[in-house]
């Protein structure tokens, strides 16, 4: 009988065992499976981002983005309107507003499993899409450290990070053979921004700014304070230009060319103290290309660099 009772103990001490082992092999079995996720990435908001699958149906709010995101094998669903920088196989897609009207329910729409969206441009939208349930990160590509970053974020999300790697290679490789056209001298540089309203100047985490860097150039704006609305420019001052005495004054510009000319001769050209710069004296005030400088270039920043080369050393590139 003794035995019997030992025996009975010992079943219901074994059973017991067996079901705290069975409860906690499920939990830890319910937390991986909470815990598993494709992909974990801060993004140029300093959000955290995690993307349960890999994306296959990418939408992204910036035709800059287009091109990268092929390089990369990444499968896009829609795009943007855009004047320049769609790609022929893109321009039969789906089309969800410019970058700076978006559509949103056009994208709700399309059911992406991913947004790709503009810092900067698009940052209101994010809410919309978390609410949802569509994962959205946001990204950057004005100067081009941030092209770079872009590019190796991309090739993260769609699993391609040796093409993503050998994309900015490339670039860094005909960046350096441009460079080395050049003499190695610090060019004094400003960068003005001109509307058909008011006239900005450009600082180094602008497109202009990142290329003038790039090229080894001293531009005169650093250390100026930022303008509130926009980190990337800051309040034109011709009195700072005049004691500044850049060699050569660059022009980015938004609008059509005509009415740009004409503003810049009104705010600028027309006082007596813009006569005196040496730039002005001796030609050296050039408009840059809009299809390269007022958006992103994205990958085509080595095309970017190129075109401010050319300008500032014509003879180097005959």
């Amino acid at each position: 009988m003794r035995n019997i009772k030992i025996s009975l103990a010992c079943l219901l001490l074994i059973i017991s065992i067996c079901f705290i082992f069975t409860g906690c092999g499920n939990q830890n079995e319910q937390t991986a499976q909470n815990t598993d996720s494709y992909l974990t990435i801060t993004d140029a908001a300093d959000r955290v981002v995690t993307l349960n699958k890999k994306p296959e149906r990418i939408l992204p709010l910036s035709a800059s983005f287009l091109e990268p995101l092929h390089a990369v094998d990444g499968k896009i669903i829609a795009r943007v309107s855009a004047k320049t920088g769609i790609p022929d196989e893109d321009k039969d897609l789906p089309e969800v507003g410019n970058v700076y009207n978006i559509n949103l329910e056009k994208v709700i729409e399309q059911q992406p499993d991913l947004v790709i969206a503009y810092k900067g441009m698009n940052d209101k939208f994010v809410s919309t899409f978390e609410d949802n349930n569509i994962p959205v990160i946001v990204l950057d590509m004005r100067t081009y450290e941030q092209v770079q970053h872009t590019v190796d974020i991309l090739g993260q999300i769609t699993g391609n990070t040796d093409k993503a790697q050998k994309l900015i290679n490339d670039m860094d490789s005909k960046i350096a053979a441009i460079k080395a056209k050049i003499p190695q001298e610090n060019k004094r540089i400003a960068i003005l921004h001109s509307t058909s309203q008011n006239v900005t100047v450009q600082l180094e985490n602008s497109i202009a700014g990142s290329v003038a860097k790039i090229l080894g150039f001293t531009n005169i704006a650093d250390g100026i304070t930022p303008l509130e609305s926009n980190p990337t420019a800051a309040p034109y001052s011709l009195e700072t230009l005049v004691e500044k005495n850049p060699e050569i004054i660059f022009v980015t510009s938004m609008g059509k060319m005509e009415t740009i000319k004409e503003a810049m001769l009104k705010n600028v050209e027309n006082n007596p103290a813009w006569q005196t710069l040496p730039a002005v004296q001796t030609n050296k005030v050039y408009f840059l290309p809009q299809e390269m400088f007022l958006l992103s270039p994205g990958i085509h920043y080595p095309e970017a660099v190129e075109a401010m080369a050319k300008l500032a050393y014509p003879d180097k590139f005959n």
